[in-house]
C-alpha cells in the first residue's frame, strides 16, 4: 500500500473510533440522567428508585402531605448491578442548601430534627445479592406538634464498609429526596439582610464608576422558595438611578437557609449619597412542580460616597478664584508703589523754585 494512503486509512479510522467513544459516552451520560435517584455523578455498583405502592410507579422522589401526627408507609427499591453482594446501610437525614446551591443530606453521624427524625426505614441495612433487589419498608411518623410548613430530606443507602467490593464504591451513598409538607397555615417569607453598597469610583471627575451590592437572602418562612432578584442604585431623590444586570434566581432554600449574593453595576454616578435597592419575588413551587410568584418585596440601604477627583478639582478651582484677585491686589498695589516712588523722583529732580527774602 502507498504509505500517504496507509497514513489516510490510519486517520479514518481512528477518528471512526473517537467518534464511537463519543457516542457511546453521551448514551451513558443520558442513562444515568434519566435514573429516579440522587445518583453521584459518576458510576456505583447499585441504583435505588422508589417502589411502585399505593403512590404510583416511576416517582422521581418523595413528596408527602402530613398532618400533625399523622403517619404512611412507603418502600424503597436497591438493585445490585455488581458482581459481588453488597451490604448497605438504609437511613433517612435532614436535607440542606450547600454553599454551592445544592440541595444536600447530612451525614449519618449528624443528629437530623426534621424529615430524618420522622422517617425510619424497616431495618438499618440490607443485603442485596448481585443481579437482584430488595425493597425496604419505612414508615413517615410526624408528631403531634411538629410545625406547620415545608420540610426537605432523603432517605439514603451507603456502603457499611469499603472493603465489600474492589473499593470503587468507597465512601458512596445514594439517597432519594423526600419532600414533606406538615398540615396547617403555610408562611412563605423572605427577608434581605447585611444589605451594602460598595463604590470603586473613577479618576475621571466627570465620569462615572462602578458599584457593588452585596447583601444575605434569608428564607424566614416555613416554605421552601427560590428568589427572583433585581438589584438598582441611584442617586438623592432616585434620580441617576442605573439597574444591574441579569441575576440569576437563587437555588432552592429550605426555611431558615441563607443565601449570600454579591451584585455589579455597571455605569454609576459619584452622587455623594447612593441608594442600593434589592427587590425579591419569592416563587413557590407546590408539588405538582407548578411556579406562584409571590409579592415582591423591596429593601434599601443608603451609603455616602465621595467624588475624589471632582473634590479636588473644585478645590484647585476654589483656589484659582482667591488667588487670582489675590495677585491682581498685589500686583495692584506694586504698581501704585512704582508710581509713588516715580513721582518722587520726579519730584526730587526738578529745580526748586526760588523764594525772596522781601
Amino acid at each position: 500500500m502507498h504509505p500517504l494512503r496507509a497514513r489516510t486509512t490510519t486517520a479514518v479510522g481512528t477518528l471512526a473510533k473517537a467518534i464511537v467513544v463519543v457516542l457511546l459516552a453521551a448514551l451513558a451520560c443520558l442513562a444515568m440522567g434519566a435514573g429516579p435517584a440522587a445518583a453521584a455523578a459518576d458510576d456505583v455498583s447499585w441504583a435505588i428508585s422508589t417502589a411502585a405502592g399505593d403512590f404510583g410507579p416511576d416517582r422521581q422522589n418523595y413528596s408527602y402531605t402530613l398532618d400533625p401526627g399523622g403517619r404512611l408507609e412507603d418502600g424503597l427499591v436497591v438493585v445490585n448491578h455488581g458482581t459481588a453482594p453488597l451490604h448497605l446501610a438504609v437511613y433517612a437525614a435532614d436535607g440542606f442548601t450547600t454553599e454551592k446551591g445544592r440541595l444536600d443530606l447530612v451525614a449519618k453521624g449528624a443528629k437530623s430534627t426534621r424529615v430524618g427524625a420522622w422517617v425510619h426505614a424497616a431495618r438499618p441495612d440490607v443485603t442485596v445479592r448481585p443481579g437482584e433487589s430488595v425493597e425496604v419498608p419505612f414508615t413517615v411518623t410526624l408528631p403531634g406538634d411538629a410545625a406547620p410548613g415545608e420540610y426537605m430530606g432523603g432517605i439514603v443507602t451507603s456502603l457499611t464498609q469499603a472493603g465489600e467490593t474492589d473499593g470503587s464504591d468507597a465512601g458512596r451513598r445514594l439517597g432519594i429526596r423526600i419532600r414533606l409538607r406538615v398540615g396547617g397555615a403555610l408562611k412563605p417569607s423572605l427577608s434581605v439582610e447585611h444589605l451594602n453598597v460598595r463604590y470603586s469610583g473613577t479618576p475621571n471627575p466627570f465620569g462615572k464608576g462602578d458599584a457593588t451590592v452585596t447583601y444575605t437572602i434569608h428564607n424566614t418562612g416555613n416554605a421552601i422558595l427560590t428568589a427572583r432578584q433585581t438589584v438598582s442604585v441611584s442617586g438623592p431623590f432616585g434620580r441617576l438611578g442605573v439597574r444591574a444586570g441579569r441575576i440569576d434566581d437563587s437555588p432552592q432554600l429550605l426555611p431558615g437557609d441563607t443565601w449570600k449574593v454579591s451584585v455589579p453595576v455597571h455605569g454609576v454616578a459619584a452622587a455623594l449619597r447612593l441608594t442600593g435597592t434589592v427587590a425579591l419575588v419569592p416563587l413557590l413551587t407546590d408539588a405538582s412542580g407548578s411556579v406562584a410568584p409571590l409579592a415582591v418585596g423591596k429593601t434599601t440601604t443608603h451609603s455616602w460616597t465621595l467624588p475624589w477627583a471632582l473634590l479636588l478639582l473644585l478645590v484647585a478651582g476654589c483656589g484659582l478664584v482667591i488667588a487670582v484677585p489675590a495677585a491682581r491686589r498685589r500686583r495692584r498695589q506694586a504698581e501704585l508703589r512704582e508710581d509713588a516712588r516715580v513721582q518722587e523722583d520726579v519730584e526730587q529732580a526738578l529745580p526748586q523754585p526760588e523764594t525772596s527774602d522781601h
